[in-house]
């Protein structure tokens, strides 16, 4: 077999350590030093429209005919401009959109070879954005937008977007209103995993812009097979003192942070690593992110009128021991989580708020009683989640990361532990500089320093830090 990178592209095939290869009648092989990946040989097919198998074969040839493609793209540097990385990237693009279109369904191929990079690459969620000429697809990798694939065409972009539609069950004759939903794939065949994906669709300028965000429960376990606070980067004693809050009779654990902060990841954790299968948790959530064993899971099905709220109400005629709410979005759930903790349940939840102190504020602002709050309420934990340097690159840019020199986060945090006093001090609604003196008095850790931190330990960066938090 002769090795053929300009059917798939020498970033791809580095990335995913996959070499594609010819043989004497032509057809397209895949060399690998694994078993066979359906998921990856689906995503080539799409990309060059072309049939594809699979050979196992030794890890020292796949190195080796890495770094002989790698030499022989480096030796066109001095004929043709640009960078080696540019001009492939730039070819496999034409490539991928030249040979899809001479197929009968080039949009249901294009989106099943996006839908691939974004689930390989760890996307949390793939943009879709028109313009007068088409449509830019953007991934979102570790919490930056990332520009992966031009779609030349206003038809193909639409063709796109309405395929979106009908996976989602949507209107595709609707294109002057806002429209959401959702869809499944499962991926592999004997032993594939069930990805959700959430749809919006919003009426632009162009046409319909989408963005798909990526619900990969077997991402979420980090590639370790455990879901474990250490997995996710936290601090030996942070971790030890957010167990130790979660292992309580009692209370009500929050954890805030913005949007794509790991803020339910965190929840997960902290129950999986306390569950000891002698008491009844249940869980309400928008959706499921991820299945936990021995816990009762219920999604929130607005349409059919279980919100938030009153799922609650009815998981605390569940006879539970442990609530974990998805969201506190609205004075009735708040007052509803606030009660049950008082009523001798342990209740986890997130808030979306920019510090642990200002969990404080949004309730003050949703009427509650902050009595009540206090008496209920054991901790705020406020996390941000950093990238990492790539360990591949030092970073310095590699294919493994697509040239940013980071890849994969971990997070930060600052905890906020309420003793008599705090809670004394919230009640009575005293200065906020005297509450966040009082706590720092305690040992809490800014969630700034905490980041700073990180940049000492040299596994994140100065500009990462000022991109995820502020200097309060």
């Amino acid at each position: 077999m002769t090795p053929d990178f300009g059917a798939w592209g020498h970033a791809q095939a580095t990335r995913h350590r996959a070499v594609p290869a010819r043989d004497a009648h032509g057809r397209l092989w895949l060399l690998a030093d694994r078993e066979a990946d359906p998921l990856l040989l689906q995503a080539v097919e799409a990309q060059t429209g072309r049939a594809v198998q699979w050979q196992r074969c030794d890890a020292a040839a796949v190195d080796g005919w890495l770094h002989d493609g790698e030499r022989a793209f480096r030796a066109l540097d001095g004929v043709q401009g640009g960078s080696a990385v540019d001009r492939r990237d730039s070819a496999a693009q034409e490539l991928s959109v030249a040979q899809m279109a001479s197929t009968t369904s080039p949009a249901v191929r294009l989106l099943d070879a996006v839908l691939y990079d974004a689930l390989k690459d760890g996307a949390s969620d793939i943009h879709i954005e028109n313009d007068p000429r088409g449509a830019d697809v953007r991934l979102r990798i570790d919490g930056v937008l990332a520009a992966v694939q031009r779609v030349e065409g206003t038809a193909l972009a639409e063709q796109i977007v309405s395929r979106l539609k009908v996976m989602a069950e949507l209107d595709i004759g609707e294109r002057r209103l806002p429209q959401d939903g959702r869809f499944k794939l499962r991926l592999g065949q004997d032993h594939g995993r069930e990805v959700d994906f959430r749809l919006s669709i919003m009426p632009s300028a162009f046409g319909e812009d989408a963005v798909v965000r990526v619900l990969d429960r077997a991402a979420i376990e980090h590639g370790s097979g455990q879901l474990t606070l250490q997995a996710l980067g936290f601090e030996a004693s942070l971790r030890a003192a957010i167990l130790a809050v979660a292992r309580r009779p009692h209370g009500m654990l929050l954890v805030t942070g913005p949007t794509g902060s790991g803020k339910t990841t965190t929840l997960y954790a902290a129950i999986t690593e306390t569950h000891t299968g002698r008491e009844k948790t249940i869980t309400i959530e928008d959706p499921v992110e991820y299945q936990l064993p021995g816990v009762v899971q219920i999604p929130v099905n607005d349409k059919k009128g279980l919100s938030f709220a009153r799922g609650l109400r009815s998981i605390l005629r569940h006879d539970p021991d442990r609530v974990m709410v998805g969201e506190i979005r609205d004075a009735e759930t708040a007052q509803i989580a606030v009660q049950a903790a008082l009523t001798g349940h342990l209740v986890f939840s997130t808030v979306h708020a920019n510090s642990a102190f200002d969990v404080i504020g949004r309730f003050m602002h949703m009427g509650l009683d902050l009595y009540n709050v206090v008496a209920a309420l054991e901790a705020v934990l406020a996390q941000r989640l950093l990238r990492q340097v790539c360990n591949d690159c030092r970073g310095g840019g590699c294919p493994l990361c697509r040239g940013t020199g980071y890849r994969g986060r971990r997070a930060v945090a600052e905890l906020l532990l309420l003793d008599d006093e705090l809670r004394d001090l919230i009640a009575a609604r005293a200065p906020m500089s005297r509450i966040k003196q009082a706590a720092r008095e305690r040992g809490l850790q800014p969630l700034r320093a905490a980041a700073e931190a990180a940049v000492q330990a040299g596994w994140t960066t100065a500009e990462e830090l000022d991109r995820v938090t502020v200097d309060t």
